[in-house]
């Protein structure tokens, strides 16, 4: 899998992610679990839908 995640982008989805399982756990909803697909996009910096639209964010070295 090709880097399409930049590190903005990474530390955005890995925050987001982690705050929706929190507020899942919080409240006590199932939904939480949604906050593990941004977690995981982020910590591999690879994400299936910005493959699909073309789109890589990823610094070029």
């Amino acid at each position: 899998m090709k880097c399409n995640v930049g590190k903005t982008e990474q530390a955005i989805r890995i925050t987001m992610g982690s705050a929706i399982i929190l507020a899942g756990l919080y409240y006590k909803k199932w939904w939480g679990i949604i906050g593990i697909a941004p977690i995981i996009t982020g910590t591999t910096r690879y994400c299936p839908m910005n493959e699909f639209l073309k789109i890589s964010n990823c610094e070029n070295r």
